[in-house]
């Protein structure tokens, strides 16, 4: 008889709580890697990944520079759509507390074969972010020490000494983040506790000192300056890249499922209160920035960022304190980044459905950790970054690339969650079960459907303002227009070298002979 493969096994979750330990076992995994992350840990591993002092220190100067102060409006906008994606999320923590989240949830709200994809573009955008996040260093060492100017003289990002020496720091902060991965679960989860602590701390203090040395007041947000020349909505949509790349990967409390404790209970929750906390403190940040920058007509504030706000605002003594904690929240997040891709591999893996399954699904006995996917995501980040030797361009087009992928793989499952609500087929208009403290399961109840309607024309409208082809964003020197379709170049390889994998799959699952018991 033929054997069933993996992939095509999707079990009901469990209506009645069961030990961690033994939970796994109702969807026909083993436990295999290490459950030893707290609530805390969980949400550690959420806040790290989206990382306010990395992505805003990182984007602020691109938001300005198209929208002016009007910009910071997006901030909430983009915060209340990814709420709405959050809570469809934390509803699917609650019911499958699975790694590989986004691949997992797919295929059980739809099919095996979309779910893939749905990985495959998760994943491939995970490592892609693992570049960004690394590249982020160059928007704030230098500025600590002209010393980390390693490559040439000028240190913006986007000239071609910048743009290399961000390429060689970002390898260096890889080549750490990758060993950590490696070393222990317990090491890991100590490393990301401390430094989102950390993050925590200096983001507070840079939200008091910049709205303490104010130089204007908050109606400067409804100066619409800087955006005349392209209109007020193109210059929102373009600005909304900032918050957009921000508030991403709030679902890590979810991947990293299969080794926090109560995970039911916990996850839900933490990916939650991690984006809430993130997008209130990014934002507090952006307002602070704009109302603390020396000047905003000079120039400098589109280029240099927040760096130069903390710098000549606060002086250098404190300014450079708080850009170190800067480092550390960008250390920590391409760390937790990297962890994420590491589960997703894992998770995709173990079901046999990735080129080499059976090394990328093995799992080290006495650390916990897939080492093979700490690996391969170390080292295809690295090589992206290869890309910004190539052409200083490539630092944006890198980072949207990873918002664009994103964004897609969410609405690859709040496109069939809502068919299954609208079905009757998913139990999120009732509790249905609880978690392992005996409490009812988190669940949106009959805001079910309006919620995830919403989150599913966000998520796409998101999605298109992203990858739309500007000239003026993605190839502004002109006469490269493959960066002004990077976006949708890349994402078309990323789906044809998947239909790719997966059509060489079926042709050797055919020709292999079928595995039969003697009669």
């Amino acid at each position: 008889m033929t054997t069933t493969s993996p992939a095509d096994v999707r079990p009901d979750p469990p209506r009645a709580p069961e030990p961690d330990d033994g939970s796994l076992a109702a969807f026909g995994y083993r436990q295999e890697l290490h459950r030893s992350l707290g609530r805390y840990a969980s949400f550690a591993a959420g806040f790290s990944f989206i990382s306010v002092l990395t992505t805003v220190f990182q984007f602020f100067a691109f938001g300005y520079a198209f929208g002016g102060p009007v910009f910071f409006w997006a901030w909430p906008v983009v915060l209340a759509g990814q709420l709405l994606v959050a809570a469809c999320f934390a509803e699917l923590a609650a019911r499958y507390p699975i790694s590989g989240a986004i691949y997992q949830w797919s295929s059980r709200l739809s099919t095996p074969a979309f779910g893939w994809f749905a990985g495959w573009i998760m994943v491939i955008g995970q490592i892609v972010v693992v570049a960004a996040a690394a590249l982020a260093l160059q928007m704030v060492l230098p500025a600590i020490w002209s010393g980390f100017q390693l490559i040439g003289t000028d240190p913006a990002p986007t000239s071609p000494d910048g743009a290399a020496n961000a390429a060689l720091l970002g390898v260096a902060l890889l080549a750490l983040t990758t060993l950590v991965n490696v070393v222990d679960n317990r090491v890991m989860s100590v490393i990301n506790r401390v430094g989102v602590t950390a993050e925590i701390i200096g983001a507070v203090l840079i939200v008091v000192l910049l709205l303490t040395h104010s130089e204007r007041t908050p109606t400067i947000t409804f100066h619409t300056d800087g955006a005349a020349q392209n209109g007020l909505f193109a210059a929102l949509l373009v600005g909304s890249f900032t918050a957009a790349y921000v508030m991403i990967g709030f679902d890590s409390a979810g991947e990293m499922s299969e080794e926090t404790h109560h995970p039911r209970r916990t996850a839900p929750r933490t990916i939650l209160t991690a984006l809430g906390a993130a997008g209130l403190l990014g934002g507090l940040i952006v307002l602070g920035g704009l109302l603390a920058a020396p000047s905003l007509t000079d120039g400098r504030l589109a280029v240099d960022g927040l760096s130069y706000v903390l710098t000549s605002s606060l002086g250098d003594g404190v300014g450079k304190v708080l850009l170190a904690d800067v480092v550390v929240a960008i250390a920590v997040a391409t760390l937790a980044i990297q962890t994420a891709a590491c589960r997703m591999l894992f998770s995709m893996a173990r079901d046999g459905q990735l080129p080499f399954s059976a090394r990328l699904a093995r799992v080290h006995p006495r650390t916990g950790m897939p080492n093979a996917p700490a690996l391969v995501v170390g080292v295809l980040a690295a090589a992206l970054l290869l890309l910004n030797f190539a052409s200083p361009d490539a630092f944006l087009a890198i980072g949207t690339t990873c918002i664009v992928m994103l964004y897609l793989a969410y609405a690859m499952v709040t496109g069939p969650l809502l068919v299954r609500r609208l079905r009757g087929g998913f139990p999120g208009s009732a509790p249905s079960g609880t978690d392992e403290s005996g409490a009812p399961l988190f669940s949106l109840g009959r805001w079910g459907i309006p919620v995830n309607a919403l989150a599913l024309l966000y998520g796409l409208l998101m999605t298109v303002n992203l990858a739309w082809p500007r000239a003026a964003v993605y190839d502004p020197a002109g006469g490269h227009w493959y960066f002004q379709w990077f976006t949708l170049l890349f994402l078309g390889a990323t789906v044809a070298a998947g239909a790719g994998y997966r059509a060489y799959r079926r042709r050797t699952a055919a020709g292999a002979v079928p595995e039969t018991v003697p009669a």
